[in-house]
């Protein structure tokens, strides 16, 4: 996509009218800002006030984004259309200068990072702003729109003909209280041996009920053909894989039995009895 005159004179502007220190951000500032002015353009096929029988659709303002480089803060405008939504490709997440930093910023944030050490981070990476905890939370806003689509995928289209249902737990932060929070996964196994995570879900405890209700969400999204579940033998999960998972098959974990087993056995033991079993 090439800038038109009128574009590149406003980066000579630009350049003229910054100091020193900032001619580079206003450089980039300029450029971004012509380059989506410009992917707008091309999409509804017309230019700003011009008349045309292929426009598709017509501008509506702006709305404003602050992009994060390590040229600095960019504040650019982001253009809206009467009908319809346009999102300019050049600012589409993880993608060019962001990449680096959103990456950054979600795997502190994964990690439990304080606010202060990803901003001390983000600063590191060139962002002489740094970061607000508002601006990390919008950032990771994408982890969990993905987080939901995976869980909400449809599972209708092939057969699980194993699936694996465990559990295990984790601390949490819950309304301002550090607890102890039960982590349910299933993963399923196809005719050809592929694995799959089905899905997952937090509680409070893996009772009955929350596995009933997990498993009744999976059914909801699709999941058919199932001919055996492996588990532990807890007594609530056996019982909602035999109310929820009609036909299906049930056999207890190896992987249980052998650490119920080896809990009984003296410690000198443990490596005869395991071998034998």
């Amino acid at each position: 996509m090439t800038l038109d005159q009128s574009a590149l004179l406003e980066v000579l502007d630009a350049l003229k009218a910054a100091d020193v220190n900032d001619r580079v951000r206003q450089a980039a500032e300029t450029i971004y800002q012509a380059l989506i002015e410009a992917e707008l353009t091309a999409v509804i096929g017309a230019a700003p006030h011009q008349r045309s029988e292929t426009r598709v659709a017509q501008r509506n303002g702006h709305q404003t984004r602050i992009l994060t480089t390590t040229a600095g803060d960019l504040d650019l405008r982001i253009p809206k259309l009467r009908t319809g939504s346009f999102f300019p490709s050049l600012l589409e997440r993880r993608r060019r200068v962001d990449q680096a930093l959103f990456a950054v910023v979600m795997e502190a944030y994964l990690h439990g990072v304080s606010t202060r050490k990803v901003d001390d981070l983000v600063k590191a990476l060139g962002a002489d702003t740094g970061i607000s905890k508002s601006e990390v939370s919008r950032i990771c806003a994408d982890l969990d729109e993905e987080v939901g689509a995976f869980r909400d995928r449809s599972l209708a289209t092939t057969a699980f003909p194993y699936v694996f249902l465990d559990a295990t737990y984790c601390k949490a932060r819950v309304n301002r209280r550090v607890v102890s929070q039960a982590i349910v996964v299933a993963t399923g196994v196809r005719a050809d041996g592929w694995r799959e995570v089905l899905g997952f879900a937090v509680g409070d405890s893996e009772d009955g009920a929350f596995w009933t209700a997990f498993l009744r969400s999976l059914k909801a999204r699709g999941l058919g053909g199932v001919q055996l579940v492996i588990s532990d033998a807890h007594t609530g999960l056996k019982q909602a894989i035999a109310a929820v998972l009609l036909g299906a098959a049930w056999q207890r974990c190896r992987v249980h039995f052998l650490r119920n087993v080896l809990a009984q056995v003296p410690k000198g033991n443990a490596e005869m009895a395991a071998a034998a079993i």
